[in-house]
């Protein structure tokens, strides 16, 4: 599998990790302020890979992945947050952050290669 298709496929399971965490903390928890923030920070990581694949340029493909990554990092912070105060267990939430930290790792790979082909 390359680094490309690797991001593609896990910023999509990944997406798909944050949508249900989503509807568990505004189903169970009653949580609706960062859950939300969680939710577009999250889903937009794959979105914004998509769009990179369609990239008119170089410098165009390294823009949408570095927002990409600026996604990413959010929504570590937001994961944290919502571990830290409880809303979510401690093992799930190390356990979806290893996966985002996966993705930010892939996308500062692809991002360092793209650039250094320059």
């Amino acid at each position: 599998m390359t680094t490309k298709y690797a991001a593609r496929e896990k910023s999509r399971a990944f997406a798909l990790r944050i949508v249900k965490v989503f509807q568990y903390l505004q189903m169970q928890k009653k949580e609706y302020v960062l859950s939300k923030q969680l939710l577009r920070s999250g889903t937009a990581i794959g979105a914004l890979i998509r769009e990179a694949e369609q990239a008119e340029s170089r410098a165009d493909f390294i823009h949408k992945l570095s927002i990409a990554l600026k996604e990413a990092n959010e929504t570590e912070y937001w994961l944290e947050l919502l571990t830290e105060s409880g809303y979510l267990e401690l093992s799930a939430g190390r356990s979806i952050m290893a996966d985002g930290k996966e993705i930010l790792k892939l996308l500062t790979a692809i991002i360092k290669t793209t650039k250094a082909r320059r």
